[in-house]
């Protein structure tokens, strides 16, 4: 079976700072229409960056949305037209100070594909430096490193929940284990 929907027409509801809210009308594969719910968003990157000692950088910052501080590899919206990896270092010395001397890409992420059209691209930095935290001015957050070892068990203790550091930290377990 052929499981394409077919956009027939799209109506634009909400334009936001960040995402937009669309309603599209489809046609479903069985011939019938539906309507479809879709957030649009720019993208955003993730990067894991390890210290010489072998710990993983992260931030402890509140997430409005859920009322809760949130332990995270450090991340961020992409800008418009930004390149993925340039993206990453951006952050990861905006938020941390360090700068990447070795970069690698380790995939995507996609958060809620149902209604979400948000890609993440995930990073791994093994060689960092520190050369200066500039945060954004209204972001406020903690620095820390941690081993991998913790963040797997924060993971499995459900203690973890951002979802693109819960994809990292699993990538980056995998890789340690070969």
């Amino acid at each position: 079976m052929d499981l394409i929907e077919k956009k027939l027409s799209t109506k634009p509801l909400i334009q936001g700072k960040i995402v937009n809210l669309r309603h599209d009308q489809v046609e479903l594969p069985n011939g019938k229409t539906a309507l479809r719910e879709v957030v649009e968003h720019p993208g955003g990157v993730c990067i894991a960056a390890r210290l010489d000692n072998g710990e993983f950088l992260v931030v402890d910052q509140y997430r409005y949305a859920h009322q809760r501080v949130f332990t995270e590899f450090p991340a961020g919206k992409r800008e418009p037209g930004e390149d993925p990896m340039e993206g990453a270092l951006r952050e990861l010395e905006e938020e941390t100070g360090y700068k990447a001397k070795v970069v690698i890409p380790m995939g995507q992420f996609i958060p809620s594909p149902a209604y979400l059209e948000e890609i993440i691209y995930l990073f791994y930095a093994p060689q960092i430096e520190f050369i200066g935290q500039h945060l954004d001015t209204d972001e406020f957050l903690n620095v820390r490193s941690v081993t991998l070892e913790s963040l797997v068990k924060l993971v499995l203790d459900g203690a973890l929940m951002d979802g693109k550091t819960l994809a990292l930290t699993l990538k980056l377990a995998l890789i340690d284990r070969q």
